[in-house]
């Protein structure tokens, strides 16, 4: 991702838990969009319009970088350092 160019004004921290889950919904007329859903408090992230570059690059920055987030969960939770291997 870009360096911030602007400070945060805020910060929410979603954690998840046993309520906490990903959807994405895939509209067929009308603009995709992916829910994720903590508990009560639910973020939609989806587009405004025609679809642009510019949300192709975001969608894939997301992806990115929540396969690196996932990465670092199992490296935590299988205790390895380099993130190799699979839990028996």
């Amino acid at each position: 991702m870009t360096r911030r160019r602007t400070p945060r004004n805020s910060v929410i921290r979603l954690t998840t838990g046993h309520a906490a889950r990903t959807l994405n919904h895939p509209f067929t007329r009308r603009e995709p969009v992916l829910a994720l859903d903590f508990g009560a408090t639910s973020v939609l992230v989806t587009i405004d319009g025609q679809v642009t570059a510019g949300d192709l690059e975001f969608a894939r920055q997301l992806a990115r970088e929540a396969y690196r987030f996932a990465r670092s969960l199992e490296r935590s939770f299988y205790g390895l350092p380099d993130g190799k291997g699979v839990a028996a």
